[in-house]
């Protein structure tokens, strides 16, 4: 089980690095444009299963669940934001309770582990989808794209025994 968190928290983060996640000001490109640095994360992401899915049609399915996924990572990204702007507001608001602030992190919360749950469950859709020999060449391949944009700080050696 420990394997299977780390290789869904290894596909987030290896699309938020490559979209340029969200504490950052600018796209991991430069550009500073998070609709293109996601697009050319996504290009990467299906050229990696072209190179390790062999069956087109499993290809296929894997690139579409990979859209899935990046398009909750967007959300997610998007309602953070949401989230960050009524906490700024509130902030500004000298007779602001802590219970306001608590309504909004809690709310936060719970939709940070509705979006983990959703990648959870798309993580063990394509995870049928693979042998698992293709799982592990696949996760390698993240491992190796994450590492190129210079976010490697976490273990993921659970993920490359193909658990």
């Amino acid at each position: 089980m420990n394997g299977m968190k780390q290789f869904v928290g290894l596909l987030a983060v290896t699309i938020m690095t490559m979209a340029g996640c969200g504490h950052h000001g600018m796209g991991s490109y430069g550009h500073g444009d998070r609709g293109y640095a996601a697009e050319k994360g996504t290009q990467e992401m299906s050229a990696l299963v072209d190179q390790t899915v062999q069956d087109q049609e499993k290809a296929k399915q894997v690139k579409a669940i990979v859209g899935d996924i990046v398009a909750e990572v967007k959300e997610t990204y998007r309602q953070n934001r949401q989230y960050h702007s009524k906490l700024y507001e509130l902030n500004g608001n000298y007779e602001a309770t802590p219970e306001e602030f608590t309504k909004i992190l809690d709310e936060m919360s719970n939709s940070r582990m509705r979006s983990a749950s959703k990648i959870l469950g798309l993580r063990f859709k394509m995870k049928e989808l693979l042998t698992a020999q293709e799982w592990r060449s696949l996760s390698d391949g993240m491992n190796n794209l994450r590492s190129r944009y210079g976010h490697s700080g976490e273990s993921t050696a659970g993920a490359k025994e193909g658990q």
